[in-house]
């Protein structure tokens, strides 16, 4: 018999495993030599990068809705710690120092998590759907995502009102899964972020234009059924485009999608086999 990791014996050695892991991930910060953003300010920046906003109520499968409406009390909250955050030359954003530890104490409610591949419940869910925003923001940009973590090789839900292609989502768990990028570039940045009630809004905004535009999309999507299981198979490309013209100087092959599928597939889904 295959011998069990310690994180895997009971959920107690799982707690300390994770715990353990946010305590080396403290360590690795206190005295490394990333410069953090941190500075916040009402004022924005004169130049939008790009926007973008989500539909924060979606229906997931079966999942209770009344975690997508504790969701949307966790974001409400969330995005309060974030907005405003000036990004300058040299620095770095990274979700959890921003939003810090999402307990019950502060507010954070029961929602949905995404834990060993399954959907589950757990205080502070949705936060995805904040990181999923910001990434797909930055890919518009010139900034440099320093730390990006998928799903990976899962597709758990079926499509509904799709808006960006699949694969560009990201996975997130406080704090040794983090979302972070690095402003490499010499323009300063800034977030801008809020909820209206039924959508996650954000803004990219900066001090000057980009030397660049970015265009994403998917090609080559299908599914497939391998040794009886179905998997989601794609690419997803980046193009970086010259504004004035608007020829594409570049296209960055940014994603590439083999993910089996976790739900019952519809009559009408179209399977290629083998």
């Amino acid at each position: 018999m295959e011998r069990k990791l310690f994180c895997e014996i009971s959920p107690f050695t799982y707690r300390l495993s994770v715990e353990k892991g946010i305590m080396m991930r403290h360590l690795r910060d206190l005295f490394g030599k990333t410069r953090f953003a941190r500075k916040r300010t009402e004022e924005s920046q004169p130049v939008t990068v790009y926007s973008h906003k989500s539909l924060i109520r979606r229906r997931l499968g079966n999942v209770d809705m009344q975690l997508q409406e504790n969701k949307a009390s966790n974001l409400a909250l969330a995005v309060k710690r974030i907005d405003g955050v000036i990004i300058r030359p040299g620095e770095t954003f990274s979700l959890w120092k921003m939003v810090g530890r999402t307990t019950k104490r502060k507010g954070y409610k029961e929602g949905l998590v995404i834990a060993k591949g399954e959907p589950s419940k757990g205080i502070g869910g949705g936060m995805c759907q904040l990181s999923n925003l910001i990434h797909w923001m930055v890919l518009h940009s010139d900034l440099t995502i320093s730390e990006h973590h998928h799903h990976d090789g899962l597709d758990l839900f079926p499509d509904f009102g799709r808006q960006i292609p699949f694969g560009t989502g990201t996975s997130i768990s406080y704090n040794y899964l983090d979302y972070r990028f690095t402003n490499n570039t010499d323009i300063t940045y800034q977030l801008r972020l809020w909820v209206n009630g039924e959508y996650l809004c954000g803004e990219l905004r900066a001090a000057d234009h980009q030397p660049h535009t970015f265009h994403i999309h998917a090609e080559n999507e299908f599914f497939s059924r391998e040794n009886g299981v179905v998997y989601r198979n794609g690419q997803v490309f980046r193009d970086v485009i010259e504004p004035n013209s608007g020829s594409v100087l570049e296209s960055q092959l940014i994603r590439t999608n083999h993910a089996r599928v976790m739900y019952e597939c519809p009559p009408d889904m179209i399977i290629l086999e083998g």
